[in-house]
């Protein structure tokens, strides 16, 4: 990262972008090793979690209707119920270790990533060894990000499940009921949308400064004020890009579509890599946009002061103190 920091606060959507590429591109060797230990075991667990629950499902499904055609209080009557009941009890233990194993990898990756680049910014000699053994030691720290976040989400759709359930039981599909309820589920995305950005800088904050959980969410709000526009348009292109690999991925490799010669495996290998460099882009775009929004802020960041707090000390990572990096103020 060449550019000053003051400079940050001026880059755009192009901006933004060409500061990521220029990253990876300069240091590819570094996120090409993070990439293949951390990511693509991130990414093939995402796509091999689509393929298997599936499966899984459509076993189920068709068990069930077997079972429903089936008369009552017979041997094979019983002989389905019992598959059906062991399928659906293997599913949810198969959707427990999938969700174990993303998120452990994803606060990994995020850790690496974030580590990486703000050991670029400061010019610190940062190798794969450095990383991979500051990575443990950071994402707990990460760990207690999450579960603040997911406790807003959990009351966030708490919340508007009571605002739907209060609106069948009052207004329903009369009356203009439902524009109602569109309006309702339009202001639930902005809202989903608010909450997933602000905890992607949290989870930036988390990595670089003296704040976790609670507090790293409350600085993650404050960064994205006066650059709203910027990181809406960002996100949702990374939406848009997940949502069209993820929807190649079931057509071509799930159900079965190809394309002249091209093989299931050929697609399954294509959406696989797609997808580590869509997640690998995702963190250099989030942490880069907390660069800007700290510039934007007018919030200097010391980088002798980063330099030294991202090093291990005693065998412990030592996060950046907020007097360190939050309040510095600058004129622009």
């Amino acid at each position: 990262m060449d550019r000053e920091q003051e400079e940050m606060q001026f880059l755009g959507f192009f901006g933004v972008y060409k500061e990521s590429s220029k990253i990876i591109l300069s240091w590819r060797r570094i996120f090409s090793q993070i990439t293949l230990t951390l990511i693509l075991p991130l990414s093939f667990i995402f796509l091999i979690h689509i393929e298997v629950s599936n499966l899984l499902f459509r076993k189920i499904l068709y068990n069930s209707i077997v079972m429903d055609e089936t008369n009552p209080n017979t041997p094979q009557y019983n002989k389905l119920s019992d598959m059906v009941s062991s399928e659906w009890i293997t599913l949810v233990l198969f959707k427990i270790a999938y969700f174990t194993l993303f998120l452990i990898f994803s606060l990994l990756s995020t850790s690496a990533v974030v580590y990486t680049i703000a050991s670029i910014y400061t010019s610190k000699d940062v190798t794969f060894k450095r990383v991979m053994s500051v990575v443990p030691k950071v994402w707990k720290r990460l760990m207690l990000t999450f579960l603040c976040a997911f406790a807003a989400f959990f009351a966030y759709n708490f919340v508007t499940m009571i605002v739907v359930f209060i609106w069948a039981i009052t207004i329903g599909v009369n009356r203009g009921g439902l524009w109602v309820l569109v309006l309702i589920g339009v202001l639930y995305f902005i809202g989903f949308v608010y909450l997933t950005m602000v905890w992607q800088l949290a989870s930036v904050v988390t990595v670089l400064e003296d704040s976790w959980g609670i507090r790293a969410m409350v600085k993650g709000k404050e960064l994205i004020k006066g650059k709203m526009v910027l990181t809406v348009f960002i996100f949702l292109t990374l939406v848009v890009s997940f949502v069209l690999i993820r929807v190649l991925f079931k057509a071509t490799v799930v159900d079965g579509w190809s394309v002249g010669s091209v093989d299931r495996t050929a697609y399954g290998i294509l959406c696989l890599l797609l997808l580590s460099c869509l997640f690998l882009f995702g963190l250099l775009l989030q942490t880069v946009l907390y660069f800007v929004c700290k510039s934007y802020h007018h919030e200097n960041i010391d980088k002798s002061a980063l330099a030294d707090h991202l090093e291990v000390y005693r065998g412990e990572y030592v996060p950046l103190k907020s007097k360190d990096v939050q309040l510095e103020q600058y004129q622009v």
